[in-house]
C-alpha cells in the first residue's frame, strides 16, 4: 500500500473543511428561511383569504416594501405610525365558561400600535369600523400620514391590512415590512409587550 503523503493529508482535511463549511452555511440558510424574501409568484389581485401563515409575495402594489434595516431607519426617524397587524388568539369555543382564559402575550416593535384581526381577507363590520376609526385617530385624519404595516415573516395579515388601508381607506403613504417582529433583533430596541388598541 502506498504511504499517504503530507500533501495528500492536507488535501483531505482541506476538503473536509470545505464540506463542513458548506454544511454550516446550509444549516444557517435553512434556519434563516422565514426571514428571507418569500415567494417569487406575483401578488394576488384580491386579498388573501386563507393560509395566512404562508409565503408572501415580494411586492405590494402602491406600497413601499422595506428590509429590516430600512424599517429600523424609518423607526428611528419617528415620522411613521407602525401598525402591528398580528391577529389575536380567539378563546377556544369549547372552553368551559368557568375556565380562566389568558391571551397569548404579544411582543412588538417599540412604539408600534397593535390592531389585531385587521388583516383577514374579509372583515366583519365591527372590525372594519375599528380599523377605520383607529387609522383616523392615529393619523389625525391625514390620509398622507406615513403608515408601516407588519406582523411576522410569512404572514399575510400585514399584507392584507396594508392593501386595505391604501385601496379602500385612501391612505397614500403605505409601507409594508414583510419580516415583521421575526426580523426585528436590535439590542438597543428590543421587542416590548403590547396590549391591543381598544
Amino acid at each position: 500500500m502506498r504511504p499517504t503523503s503530507s500533501s495528500h493529508i492536507s488535501s483531505i482535511f482541506s476538503q473536509g473543511g470545505r464540506v463542513a463549511a458548506a454544511l454550516l452555511l446550509l444549516s444557517f440558510a435553512l434556519t434563516a428561511l422565514p426571514l428571507l424574501a418569500d415567494d417569487d409568484s406575483p401578488e394576488p389581485r384580491d386579498y388573501k383569504f386563507e393560509d395566512y401563515r404562508s409565503p408572501t409575495p415580494k411586492t405590494l402594489e402602491g406600497a413601499t416594501v422595506v428590509t429590516v434595516q430600512q424599517a429600523r431607519e424609518i423607526w428611528l426617524a419617528g415620522k411613521t405610525v407602525f401598525i402591528d397587524a398580528m391577529p389575536r388568539s380567539p378563546r377556544p369555543p369549547d372552553l368551559p365558561n368557568d375556565t380562566l382564559w389568558r391571551d397569548k402575550v404579544r411582543e412588538t416593535i417599540p412604539g408600534a400600535v397593535w390592531l389585531p384581526n385587521i388583516g383577514y381577507g374579509r372583515l366583519s363590520p365591527e372590525v372594519d369600523a375599528y380599523f377605520r376609526r383607529s387609522l383616523e385617530e392615529l393619523t389625525g385624519g391625514d390620509r398622507t400620514k406615513p403608515l408601516l404595516f407588519f406582523c411576522m415573516a410569512n404572514c399575510w395579515m400585514s399584507w392584507n391590512a396594508a392593501k386595505r388601508a391604501r385601496e379602500e381607506y385612501g391612505y397614500t403613504q403605505i409601507t409594508w415590512f414583510p419580516q415583521g417582529t421575526d426580523g426585528w433583533a436590535f439590542p438597543d430596541a428590543p421587542l416590548v409587550k403590547v396590549e391591543p388598541r381598544p
